[in-house]
Parts: structure tokens; sequence; C-alpha cells
């Protein structure tokens, strides 16, 4: 399943991704903005474990993001459980020398409208370090409303750091 708006693909991972993967997620700027769950340093042994974990799934809910033809980042849904199951979380990461393009915002649009339509939820949300204004536009610019602040939520390199809420819903 590839899902695209113009110059913006959402596709399944490919194992001959791990390479690019390691060389766009093998960044400090990247690494600082996301959970203690993605590594840093990136390896290829990262990188070949994620894609194995996430290229098959059905249906699928993570995809590696192109922009023109080249692999430039991912993106993916977490489906809830229990009660909330009729929710998912959203997390992507764009390679620093493709911010400021569109392509989070137009990635983000195409798996939301794609999850809400797909797979029985009414609601998607995340959590943005407070720091990471980008992020925090880009969810904004796509129509999700911010719910609130967590503070000193997040731990992260020897720091405590607010979380900003985001969802958006059917």
């Amino acid at each position: 399943m590839e899902l695209t708006d113009g110059d913006i693909k959402l596709r399944p991972f490919r194992l001959t991704d791990s390479a690019r993967l390691v060389q766009l997620a093998n960044n400090e700027n990247i690494a600082r903005n996301l959970r203690d769950g993605f590594p840093n340093p990136y390896t290829v042994e990262h990188a070949e474990a994620f894609i194995r974990k996430f290229k098959d799934l059905d249906p699928p809910t993570f995809f590696a993001i192109e922009y023109k033809g080249e692999y430039v980042g991912n993106i993916g849904l977490s489906k809830g459980s229990d009660v909330y199951r009729k929710s998912a979380e959203v997390g992507y990461f764009i390679g620093e020398e493709y911010w400021n393009k569109g392509i989070a915002s137009t990635a983000l649009n195409l798996i939301c409208n794609y999850g809400l339509a797909n797979l029985d939820i009414v609601r998607i949300h995340t959590g943005v370090f407070e720091h990471n204004q980008a992020s925090r536009r880009v969810l904004e610019k796509c129509g999700f409303i911010k719910e609130g602040v967590f503070k000193n939520a997040v731990y992260k390199r020897d720091q405590f750091w607010d979380e900003v809420r985001y969802a958006k819903t059917m």
C-alpha cells in the first residue's frame, strides 16, 4: 500500500532502506526531539530491527516517507488498546536536510486521513517536547488541537521538559 500527495509518498519499508535510515537517524538534532527508545547513536542493527518489525504489518501502520523518490523519514500510527482502542498515537521524523519543505505536514495529513478512514479509530494524538517548535507548527498546520501541557513530564538527558499534547479527531 502506498499513499501519495504530489512529491510525497508513504510506502512500506524495504530492507534496502537500512543504510539510508542510519544516515538520516544518526543525528543529534533528531534524537533530542524523540523518546529514548529511538537510539543514539543509530546503527545498522537498529535500522534493520526497526524495518523487520514494521515492514509487513497488516494493516500497515508504519511507513517510509519518500520525497521526490528519495527515502527521507518515517511516520507511523500506534493503535491504543483497552479503553483507548479507538485512538492512535502518531510519531514521525524527517531527515534534517529535508526540514522546512512541507514534507512532514503532507506526510502527517496522509497518515491521518488513512488512519481515520481505515483503522477503526476516531482520534489521533501525540506529545511534543516543549522545545520542538517546528513539530508543534506541523501539528497545528494539520488541524491538531493543543489539549494541554504536561509539566516536567519528560526526563531526557538529565533535564526535565514539559510535553505539549495534541490531538485530532474525526
